[in-house]
């Protein structure tokens, strides 16, 4: 059955997938929990092409994109915020001047930018295809981008292993075919990178093994309409090991990209088609794959479905929480008082601080997480949990969140440095900073790891004036707690605010 999620369903949801060969744009609408799908675009745009010496997208590739998601823009009317979601993939994880290129972006589609990690997209690939063509066996599941190839293996909808490597079909294509021209040489050294960039991955995936092969990316969409119109899938409609072999054989007859001609290949996939190759063929090889299907399914509708699924009672993100919790053997039951106490805060001033549902489960999460640190060394342990949170491999969670997720934690205690105030200003602005100091007080009131409860404090707040109020007579008997707040106002007002204690 499908969960109930809590997006209303009287709306449109989309989403775009700015991939390193193409821009995708799904919109579609929820109906008792499904997705129907209205509206599907797609442009090659190239991104991971555009990169030049210095690893900077030049301006040309830039305007392209940009006017591509100016086309998207306009299909995009109506849709709340909440039920939209652009995510950024290879080129732009990898490119150093991505930031710049995405204040324009989200200038013109009015909505952040999310740059994904690479087994953050094999997560959502794997869940855009579960949902798209159902099956109870155990699936590797294989999607070719433009800078990034996906290896999956799950079952259901349950990715059980997920990798990222650093090939693609652009991105090959500048290092090995650049100059259009095609040889048996630049073929087997694009082959032999592909198979180092798998060699590491061999064994666990091998070891874990499937029943079934599913293809996801244009790439294997466009081999397969080829293996079928020449009759080499021999009426299966999937693309096999020996239909492989004869495409890799007709290909290198050619001299030059240009002169590709092949049933069923756009002009716009040719200049891709010998570094795709090379990638399926190593890939075949390496994996000893016989035969593979294909879906349409991919990222945009992994990141659609993911929408739902966040916002239903069995979110990914709260998994990935608990797991960090486990992994690094986190004390549950002063993690579950901190969070109480978070959220009687958070009840008290989320209206007042304009904290939207987003902004408490963050919160919430990194109240959980305070102390995940502690596994590294007790000393510090809140720089320790920053780096953890922000380097680590958490499903469900973008680069920008996981990034404001370490900040909460790793500015949960101790003083408030100015590098350090402004990292949160530019991660989340004053949203973020109000959330760090909403944490700081609930982990402060908890410093003793009493297992009784405190009193229900009371807290008001205008959002630059924090005013904390106990019972009569309570910080008296608690000296410690009291000497802990003074100094605590001395951080809030290192960053603007007040704190009062009565």
């Amino acid at each position: 059955m499908p969960r109930t999620p809590r997006l209303r369903e009287d709306g449109l949801i989309a989403a775009i997938d700015m991939g390193s060969n193409s821009f995708h744009l799904a919109v579609a609408r929820l109906d008792h929990g499904e997705l129907k799908l209205l509206e599907g675009l797609s442009e090659k745009v190239r991104l991971g092409g555009g990169l030049d010496a210095n690893e900077c997208l030049t301006e040309e590739i830039q305007n392209r994109a940009l006017a591509c998601l100016s086309r998207f823009a306009q299909h995009l009317d109506g849709i709340a915020p909440d039920r939209l979601r652009i995510v950024g993939t290879n080129a732009l994880r990898v490119a150093r001047n991505t930031e710049v290129f995405l204040k324009k972006a989200e200038k013109i589609l009015h909505h952040p930018v999310e740059v994904i990690a690479g087994r953050e997209e094999a997560r959502l690939i794997y869940m855009g295809v579960a949902h798209t063509l159902a099956s109870q066996s155990r699936r590797l599941i294989i999607d070719i981008g433009g800078g990034s190839t996906e290896l999956i293996i799950g079952e259901r909808f349950e990715p059980i292993l997920a990798e990222s490597t650093y090939m693609g079909c652009v991105s090959y294509t500048s290092r090995f075919f650049a100059d259009g021209v095609i040889s048996h040489k630049a073929m087997i050294r694009a082959k032999t990178a592909a198979r180092q960039e798998l060699a590491p991955l061999l064994g666990n995936y091998l070891e874990t093994g499937w029943d079934a092969v599913v293809g996801s990316s244009g790439t294997f969409k466009a081999m397969r309409q080829v293996a079928m119109a020449l009759g080499l899938d021999k009426g299966t409609g999937h693309l096999t090991a020996s239909a492989v072999r004869e495409l890799l054989r007709m290909v290198l007859k050619y001299d030059h990209i240009s002169e590709i001609d092949l049933p069923g290949i756009k002009e716009d996939r040719k200049a891709v088609l010998p570094a795709g190759l090379a990638i399926v063929a190593a890939l075949f090889e390496e994996l000893g794959i016989k035969t593979m299907e294909y879906s349409d399914g991919a990222l945009r509708e992994g990141v659609l479905h993911d929408m739902i699924g966040g916002h239903g009672d069995d979110d990914i993100r709260d998994r990935s929480v608990v797991a960090m919790m486990a992994r690094y053997h986190v004390d549950m039951a002063q993690a579950e008082r901190v969070t109480a106490t978070a959220a009687h805060l958070l009840e008290q001033t989320a209206g007042m601080l304009a904290l939207n549902e987003d902004d408490t489960d963050l919160l919430l999460r990194a109240a959980r997480l305070h102390e995940v640190g502690m596994a590294v060394s007790h000393t510090g342990f809140h720089k320790h949990g920053d780096y953890l949170l922000r380097y680590s491999d958490m499903a469900g969670f973008s680069q920008p969140v996981q990034t404001k997720l370490a900040l909460l934690v790793g500015n949960h205690r101790r003083k408030i440095k100015p590098e350090h105030y402004n990292a949160i200003v530019e991660a989340g602005g004053l949203t973020l900073l109000r959330q760090c100091l909403l944490l700081r007080l609930a982990v402060l009131l908890h410093h003793s790891r009493r297992r009784e409860s405190h009193p229900l404090v009371q807290l008001r707040t205008d959002g630059l004036r924090f005013t904390l109020t106990f019972p009569d007579g309570w910080l008296d008997s608690n000296p410690l707690l009291a000497q802990d707040l003074l100094e605590e106002i001395e951080v809030f007002s290192s960053v603007g605010t007040t704190l009062d204690v009565a």
